[in-house]
């Protein structure tokens, strides 16, 4: 074991159970022969040095919020958390934000608002740790209006390890002029363990300028006017649903311009399976935006146009940090007690096609399937993150409109077949054009990379002839290699979705 201080938590420990659970239930718990849970940067060093010295398969832990078992497979015989790496300074020499990869979404949101009233458009999981978050891109309710988390990457420190075997840390940074540029452009979205073991990033927004800290970072809003509309599938038919979801992407296309008025508002769609009787949309709109109630009214006017439906909705004026801090949940009830489930997503670039609609209601009112736990989550995107030049950063996908997260959940693993089996029905279906996954360049643009799904890479599952990494990186994966191939030779740092070395 480890010479120093850095923790050993063993079976037994009381620790050891929440460190090797799986976020999803499919995966149960790993059985890693130890944790290792290093307190700093240099202890972190060590502990990659003991899995390297000793031979042990190993991943890296932030939060475990994998949705495939990436952490828990059992040729996982180590793991490293980074879980104890979660302070938020401010490093007047970066003049940029030096946080933790272990910090929780909602800590990083309080300490950002209470030191300083910044923040960044990090997501809307409050348990959630950075580190998957913005190695995988990042993205969260204020991405409209601020742009990606990636965007906001000033710097990154990792443990990497040479070719000799030895493992040390490099600090990589933005500037051009930075010698190491390269790794910390590997780590604007080529996806998390798989270049080294991030022990800091420094957060600061683009062009930034001075020394005062409230200015390094976006300002936080105050208040929020939050929006919650229900709709019910009685009397619902296809036209009516179908002409929602179309309103819905159609005012996405059109109100999707970087730094416009309508990018204050974050939208999320989520029709459910008709089992559950309903289905909502969650809206928001930052309080301080001219207008923000008119805009918040010309939204909802502009979905529920031509669908003859009527809704319910609950508006309220909240504060911002509350809101941040304690997760919503999924879309309503009946998600309890159903800790199990299987994700897919997509990049919509334009309007749906007839062909998707038609594929999202033929799934979601199918009378042979109950479950009410199933959802098509539609997330509005685009704005300031379309404002980045493609190729800026590793996540190369910049002219989306939309984001598309498949899921359901169900309870017991006796259930496991059949719902995973009619979800993949389900997507290949509204994906039928492109092979049954998002196509590149087209309607669709790939896979979201944040909501990780294994399923690509089995050619039984995929019979598409896109590739994995076409999907999770598009034309940006042959840079990742060459980087990979030149930070982590021995490959020290994989899992099942990580970056290949070329050949």
């Amino acid at each position: 074991m480890p010479s120093s201080q850095v923790e050993v938590i063993k079976p037994g420990d009381e620790r050891y159970a929440p460190l090797t659970a799986s976020f999803n239930g499919r995966w149960g718990s790993g059985t890693p022969d130890y944790v290792l849970l290093p307190a700093t940067a240099d202890e972190a060093v060590e502990a990659v040095q003991h899995v390297i010295d000793n031979g042990d398969r190993f991943a890296i832990h932030s939060s475990g919020a994998c949705y495939e078992d990436l952490l828990t497979n059992s040729a996982v015989r180590a793991l490293v958390s980074t879980s104890a790496l979660n302070s938020v300074e401010f490093d007047p020499e970066r003049s940029a934000f030096a946080v933790g990869p272990g910090i929780s979404t909602a800590d990083l949101y309080l300490k950002l608002y209470e030191g300083w009233q910044v923040t960044v458009p990090a997501g809307a999981g409050p348990p959630v740790a950075l580190a998957g978050q913005l190695t995988n891109a990042g993205y969260g309710p204020l991405t409209r209006k601020l742009g990606q988390l990636v965007d906001y990457l000033e710097a990154v420190e990792v443990v990497v390890v040479g070719d000799d075997g030895r493992a040390r840390k490099v600090v990589a940074g933005r500037g051009a002029d930075d010698e190491h540029r390269d790794l910390w452009w590997a780590h604007t979205g080529g996806g998390g363990g798989t270049f080294g073991l991030v022990t800091k990033f420094w957060l600061r927004s683009p062009g930034a300028d001075g020394d005062d800290p409230a200015a390094q970072l976006p300002r936080a809003p105050q208040e929020l006017i939050v929006s919650e509309v229900a709709w019910s599938w009685d009397g619902m038919t296809q036209e009516s649903f179908t002409r929602l979801l179309a309103n819905f992407g159609a005012w996405h296309v059109a109100n999707s311009a970087p730094g416009s008025r309508a990018a204050a508002l974050f939208s999320a769609l989520k029709p459910r399976h008709v089992s559950a009787g309903e289905f909502l949309m969650s809206t928001e709109v930052d309080a301080a935006t001219p207008d923000a109630a008119g805009l918040l009214d010309e939204f909802l006017a502009a979905v529920s146009e031509g669908t003859g439906l009527t809704h319910r909705e609950e508006r309220r004026t909240v504060g911002w940090l509350e809101h941040v801090t304690a997760w919503a949940g999924l879309g309503g009830d009946g998600w309890e007690g159903k800790g199990r489930f299987k994700a897919k997503s997509a990049y919509q670039r334009t309007a749906f096609t007839g062909e998707q609609l038609g594929a999202i209601y033929r799934h979601l009112s199918d009378p042979g399937f109950d479950n009410p736990a199933t959802m098509v989550e539609i997330g509005g995107y685009g704005g300031a993150v379309n404002a980045v030049e493609e190729g800026a950063t590793a996540t190369r996908q910049r002219d989306s409109v939309m984001r598309l997260l498949y899921l359901t959940m169900w309870a017991g693993e006796e259930e496991d077949a059949a719902h995973l089996a009619w979800l993949r029905r389900w997507y290949a279906d509204v994906h039928a054009a492109t092979g049954g996954v998002p196509g590149l360049r087209g309607a669709t643009d790939g896979a979201v990379l944040n909501y990780i799904d294994a399923d690509p890479l089995d050619e039984e599952l995929n019979t598409s002839g896109i590739a994995w990494h076409e999907l999770y990186h598009g034309s940006t994966y042959p840079r990742l290699q060459e980087i990979k191939a030149k930070w982590d030779p021995r490959d020290a740092f994989t899992h099942a979705l990580a970056v290949r070395r070329p050949d």
